[in-house]
């Protein structure tokens, strides 16, 4: 990979291995985004209302992480790759199941997505601080916590009293 020319004062290594990161959660994190605007569009059934909305919440969310994880590897030199197909050939996420409809499948299937990513998320933590990107690990621990709220918030339509 041949980074751009930057100031940043990190070794060319270190960067090297924090774009390559960036840009596999970013596959990931644009893959998520889309799973939830799956389920926001077709979720149906009696809490359609309350899973629209929060669908939409978590959309937007996950968005701005998204744009976080792609401007960093653009800080570090690096060329991000975020449209449909470069998605699509890089996503560590299961497939979304596109035929479902009831909120309990919708919630089930995007808290699998959430709690994936939330995992990845974890693992960039841990691999970034191994090689020495403190901001990476930082970033990802934001987006770690924000969606731990998440997977709880959608779990939260899958439990019983």
């Amino acid at each position: 990979m041949k980074l751009n020319p930057t100031k940043n004062d990190l070794s060319a290594e270190v960067r090297t291995k924090a774009v390559t990161l960036l840009q596999a959660r970013l596959a990931d994190c644009t893959d998520l985004q889309s799973q939830t605007k799956q389920a926001h569009w077709n979720v149906k059934g009696p809490d359609f209302i309350a899973l629209h909305k929060l669908f939409d919440e978590i959309y937007e969310d996950v968005g701005d992480y998204v744009d976080e994880i792609a401007e960093r590897g653009v800080q570090l030199g690096g060329t991000m790759y975020g449209t449909v197909r470069a998605t699509a050939a890089k996503t560590s996420l299961p497939e979304y199941p596109l035929e479902i409809k009831s909120c309990r499948d919708h919630a089930a299937a995007l808290s699998t997505a959430l709690a994936t990513f939330g995992k990845l998320a974890r693992a960039a933590i841990d691999e970034s601080t191994q090689f020495g990107d403190a901001d990476t690990a930082d970033l990802f621990t934001g987006i770690s916590r924000g969606i731990d709220k998440w997977v709880w918030m959608v779990e939260a339509h899958l439990q019983n009293d």
